[in-house]
């Protein structure tokens, strides 16, 4: 399915086109750290620690790239406020929240599927 491309930059966006940029939200979306990132965010603002505690076994750097790319592509805002020590939240955007929807689908089907798949190859 291909839809016309609102910035005129392209005649359509089309996923499966390999020069088409939706490759890489498609890439940011699919990342399993980012989609964890989203579906922790999906209640409210979060500190950096929360967030790392929440996605266990993500490194502090990953966790920083994953965010970063987040904020970058307009799904995340980081807002810092001026304290000691620095108090930084992150907090999904309206574009966020519209990408938490399928994402904690994807997210829901994979526990309840798992136990039904030939789970000893992926994991």
């Amino acid at each position: 399915m291909t839809i016309p491309c609102a910035t005129g930059q392209h005649v359509h966006h089309d996923v499966y086109a390999a020069q088409c940029p939706c490759r890489a939200m498609l890439d940011l979306l699919a990342n399993k750290w980012s989609a964890l990132a989203i579906g922790a965010m999906e209640d409210g603002p979060q500190r950096f620690g929360e967030l790392q505690r929440a996605l266990q076994g993500v490194s502090p750097k990953v966790l920083t790239q994953t965010l970063r790319r987040l904020e970058g592509a307009g799904l995340v805002d980081r807002t810092v406020y001026p304290a000691v020590p620095l108090h930084v939240e992150y907090e999904l955007t309206g574009l966020g929240r519209g990408a938490a929807v399928p994402l904690s689908l994807l997210r829901d089907w994979v526990e309840e599927n798992l136990d039904g798949t030939v789970a000893a190859d992926v994991v």
